[in-house]
C-alpha cells in the first residue's frame, strides 16, 4: 500500500490543474476533504470502498482491459486514477479488481453486440418522427416558460411540484413527469443548465428557439449522443446498439434504472426504436457523423409561415407554423391549442403583454399583416388600437434626487386602486404628489405593475417611453473549468503539502505523522563515514530539519538530521 500511494501520489503531481480536478470530480471526492498533500489523497483513493465506487464506472469492455492489464493509458481507468502512466493497475486496485472478478465472474466476459440493424417499416419511422416532432414542441414550451420564469428546483435537485403543475396547466408536458427527461435533453445539448435552485436558459437556448423543427431535432441528436456515458459509444464517436445498453456498466447497481432513462429518452426523439431498428436518419449518428436533419425532415410535418386571422379574435394556422413565428405571434396572443394545426386568441390581456414586452400598435399590425392570408378582421383591429390606447396610462419612471420609483397616470381613480391593491403592497407605495412613490427600484416597480395587469409603460429621464425586458439569468453556453474552480482551494492544498520527487516528500511525511502520533519508529540513518546505522525512537519532535526522538535502548534523547535518514519503519 504504501509503494502504491507514493506512486499514486507521483501520478497525481504529474497532473495538471485541470486534469487533476477532472480525477478527483470523477472519484466523487469532496471539495472540503481534509487531504493535506498528494499523499493523502493517494491514499483515500486507494481505500477499498473508494475503488470499488471507481469500478462501478466502468463500462464492460474496460473492466476487460483493466483485468486483463490492457488498460489504455489515457482511457476511463487513468480518468480515475486506477493506472499508472503505463496503463498498469495500482496494487490495490488489483486486489479490488480479483474480488469483483470472483464475486462477479459475468461482468468480465465481452457482451455480444448485434451488427446488423434492421431498417424500421413505414409505419414505425411515421410514429418516431411524429414522437420526435411533437417532443421538440414540448420542449420549446417548456424553454420559453422558464425565459419568463426560471423553473425552481428543489434540495434533492428536481424540478418543484408548482412549476410542474404550471407547465402541465399550459399544456407544454403530458404528464408532470415527462419534464425531467425533456430537460435532461435540454441540458446535454446544453440549451439550459441548472444553477443553484433554478433552472436557467443559455443563449444557446434561446437561438435553439428560433431555428427550424429539423435543425432543433440535430441539435438533440448530438448533445445527447455526445453526453452518454463512454460504455455507450463506439470509438468512432458513434451509438453501440441500444439493446445491450442495460449491459454497459455491469457493476453499477444504479445503471439499469439509468439505461432505461436513457432509452426512453432517446424514443421521445425518434433516434432507437423498440426493438433496436434504424430510422433513416439514425445512420449518421450510430456511425459517429452529424446528426442528418435533412432525413428526418422528409418525414416530418412541413412548416407553414401564414395563418388564417378570424373575427372572433383568433388565428387559425393550419400546419405547424415555423418557430420564429410561433414564439412572435404568442408574445402577443393566447394559444389554445398545440398541434400541427393550432389556434391563437387575441385579448387585450395579450396583446397588453405583448405591448409591454416592446411591441407598438404598427409594430402588431405590420406583423400580422405580413402573416395573415385573410387580412386583419375589424374587430381585432379595434382590439389593438384600444389596448394601444390605454396602454401607458400607468406610467413609470426613477426619481433619480430622491432616491424612489415614481408611478404617475392621469386617471386619479386607476392610482386609487393601484394604492389599495393588495398584491402590490410588496412595493411600500405611499402617496406623493403628482402619484405614488416606492423604494423598490424602477423596473421592479414595472414588472410588479405588468404582472398584475395595469397598463403600465417605462419611462426614462426625459419622460420617453422605452422598453423594458424582463431580466432572466441566461446560463452560459458552455461550462468550462467547473471541475477546477471547484476544487482549486483543495488542489492548492494538496500541491502545497509534502513535495513527491524521489523519497524525500514520502520520508518528511511518514516522520511527520509518527511525531503526530508519539509513536515507536525505526529509522535508518546515513552515518558520515558512509555507514548506515539502524535506531529506535519513540519521535517527539520535527523542525528547521531535525528529528528528535527518545533512544529508549541508550535511555537518552537523540537529534537527528532528516537529510541523512534513509528510511523510516513504524513498529
Amino acid at each position: 500500500m504504501a509503494s502504491d500511494a507514493r506512486a499514486l501520489a507521483t501520478w497525481l503531481a504529474a497532473r495538471d490543474d485541470v486534469a487533476l480536478a477532472a480525477a478527483l470530480a470523477s472519484r466523487g471526492v469532496s471539495a472540503s476533504s481534509g487531504w493535506h498533500d498528494l499523499f493523502d489523497a493517494a491514499e483515500g483513493l486507494l481505500e477499498p470502498s473508494s475503488v470499488d465506487r471507481a469500478l462501478t464506472r466502468l463500462a464492460r469492455g474496460e473492466l476487460i482491459a483493466l483485468a486483463t492489464g490492457a488498460a489504455a493509458p489515457d482511457g476511463t481507468a487513468a480518468q480515475l486514477a486506477l493506472v499508472d502512466d503505463s496503463g498498469r493497475p495500482f496494487g490495490a486496485v488489483r486486489e479490488r479488481l480479483d474480488a469483483a472478478a470472483a464475486a462477479r465472474p459475468e461482468a468480465f466476459v465481452p457482451a455480444d453486440h448485434p451488427h446488423e440493424h434492421a431498417p424500421a417499416d413505414p409505419q414505425a419511422v411515421a410514429a418516431a418522427a411524429e414522437r420526435a416532432f411533437n417532443t421538440a414542441g414540448s420542449l420549446a414550451d417548456v424553454l420559453l416558460a422558464c425565459l419568463h420564469a426560471p423553473l425552481g428546483r428543489t434540495g434533492s435537485g428536481t424540478v418543484s411540484a408548482a412549476d410542474r403543475r404550471r407547465l402541465t396547466d399550459a399544456g407544454a408536458i403530458a404528464a408532470p413527469e415527462d419534464l425531467d427527461d425533456l430537460l435532461a435533453s435540454a441540458e446535454a445539448a446544453r440549451l439550459a443548465d441548472a444553477r443553484d435552485r433554478e433552472w436557467a436558459v443559455t443563449d444557446a437556448g434561446q437561438e435553439w428557439l428560433q431555428t427550424p423543427t429539423p435543425q432543433r431535432w440535430a441539435q438533440i441528436a448530438d448533445g445527447f449522443r455526445s453526453h452518454l456515458p463512454p460504455g455507450l459509444r463506439t470509438p468512432e464517436g458513434g451509438i453501440i446498439p441500444s439493446v445491450v445498453w442495460p449491459d454497459a456498466y455491469p457493476l453499477d447497481p444504479d445503471w439499469p434504472d439509468r439505461a432505461a432513462g436513457l432509452r426512453r429518452i432517446a424514443a421521445r426523439w425518434g433516434l432507437i426504436g423498440q426493438g433496436g431498428e434504424e430510422f433513416p436518419w439514425t445512420a449518421s449518428l450510430r456511425s459517429g457523423a452529424p446528426a442528418d436533419a435533412a432525413a428526418i425532415a422528409e418525414h416530418l410535418p412541413a412548416e407553414i409561415d401564414r395563418v388564417y386571422l378570424q373575427a372572433d379574435l383568433t388565428a387559425i394556422a393550419p400546419g405547424p407554423l415555423a418557430p420564429s413565428l410561433d414564439l412572435r405571434l404568442r408574445s402577443i396572443a393566447l394559444r389554445e391549442s398545440r398541434a400541427q394545426a393550432s389556434t391563437y386568441r387575441f385579448t387585450a390581456a395579450s396583446l397588453g403583454a405583448g405591448m409591454t414586452e416592446g411591441e407598438t400598435a404598427d409594430s402588431v399590425r405590420e406583423f400580422l399583416a405580413g402573416l395573415s392570408l385573410t387580412g386583419i378582421p375589424q374587430p381585432l383591429q379595434y382590439l389593438i388600437e384600444s389596448t394601444a390606447a390605454r396602454h401607458g396610462l400607468v406610467r413609470v419612471r426613477a426619481d433619480e434626487a430622491a432616491g424612489r420609483t415614481l408611478v404617475e397616470s392621469p386617471d386619479p381613480s386607476l392610482l386609487e386602486t393601484i394604492a389599495v391593491d393588495q398584491s402590490l403592497r410588496p412595493l411600500g407605495l405611499l402617496p406623493a404628489e403628482g402619484g405614488l412613490t416606492s423604494r423598490v427600484a424602477r423596473d421592479a416597480v414595472y414588472w410588479t405593475l405588468a404582472d398584475a395587469r395595469y397598463p403600465v409603460v417605462a419611462v426614462d429621464d426625459s419622460g420617453a417611453a422605452e422598453s423594458v425586458h424582463r431580466r432572466v439569468t441566461l446560463a452560459p453556453t458552455a461550462a468550462t473549468g467547473a471541475p477546477a474552480q471547484t476544487y482549486a482551494r483543495l488542489i492548492a492544498t494538496l500541491r502545497g503539502g509534502h513535495g513527491t520527487d524521489g523519497e524525500a516528500g514520502w520520508l518528511e511525511r511518514e516522520l511527520e505523522q509518527a511525531v503526530r502520533a508519539r509513536a515507536e519508529i525505526q529509522v535508518v540513518v546515513r552515518m558520515p563515514d558512509g555507514s548506515e546505522r539502524a535506531l529506535t525512537l519513540e519521535a517527539a519532535g520535527l523542525g528547521g530539519g531535525r528529528l528528535r526522538g527518545r533512544d529508549r535502548a541508550a535511555d537518552i534523547e537523540r537529534t537527528l538530521p532528516v537529510s541523512s535518514i534513509v528510511s523510516v519503519r513504524a513498529l
